[in-house]
């Protein structure tokens, strides 16, 4: 995960395109001093270092501190607790995330074709997921939360844009529900780890999903089904 807090670009989609939001409180980032951006920097990686190796009960403050390299102290008064440390890492995350799709280069920012678009954004959502599994396993919302909470707003009015581009007259809204489940954190956990599902097959079957849905001919390079053997 980079150290380098992102931007919070303009967005370049159509007047109605989602803004960039965050799960932290509004004055969290990233209007923090240099140095205090870099600390905090130093701190999110630390964490998302522990989570990589040992997974998301790995990360203590103390772990955390011991990792940065700096006093526990320190740890509790940028985040407050373990849960103000987790929400923290998620919300970097999914502002850098939210900075590539909105804003960043082709084809999962502008300028590429909807369905060229809606490839990128399921594959670097997958491939995410999987990076960052434990993490989002333990954010997920409790099931009358799980469909309201701001990220998931942001992605899902993303894939309705890029379908109604994609299909116009069609449902946009709820095919963009259906197109969200398959890269829901729990999917993939059970598919990934229970299933011992390769990653690269996920993507090719998110590929073919989308080419199906859009009526995509021929669908991307390279991104037909892997041998299900």
């Amino acid at each position: 995960m980079s150290a380098v807090l992102p931007p919070c670009p303009e967005p370049e989609e159509t007047v109605d395109a989602p803004e960039l939001l965050h799960l932290g409180p509004f004055d969290d980032e990233p209007c923090l001093r240099a140095d205090a951006a870099r600390n905090r920097a130093r701190l999110l990686d630390a964490a998302a270092r522990l989570i990589a190796e040992h997974g998301a009960a790995g990360v203590t403050m103390d772990a955390v501190a011991n990792a940065a390299q700096v006093g526990k102290g320190t740890v509790f008064r940028r985040f407050g607790d373990r849960t103000g440390l987790l929400t923290a890492l998620l919300d970097h995350s999914e502002r850098n995330f939210q900075a590539a799709f909105l804003s960043g280069p082709p084809p999962l920012g502008p300028g590429a074709p909807p369905v060229e678009r809606l490839r990128a954004f399921g594959v670097a959502m997958l491939r995410r997921s999987v990076d960052e599994l434990d993490l989002q396993l333990a954010a997920e919302p409790v099931a009358e939360r799980r469909y309201s909470v701001p990220p998931r707003r942001v992605h899902l009015a993303h894939l309705t844009m890029l379908l109604r581009e994609a299909l116009p007259g069609a449902d946009a809204e709820l095919l963009a529900h259906t197109l969200m489940g398959f890269l829901s954190p729990v999917l993939v956990h059970h598919l990934t780890r229970q299933s011992a599902m390769p990653p690269a097959r996920l993507e090719a079957g998110w590929n073919e999903l989308v080419d199906r849905v859009t009526g995509a001919v021929g669908g991307a390079p390279g991104t037909g089904s892997p041998d299900q053997g």
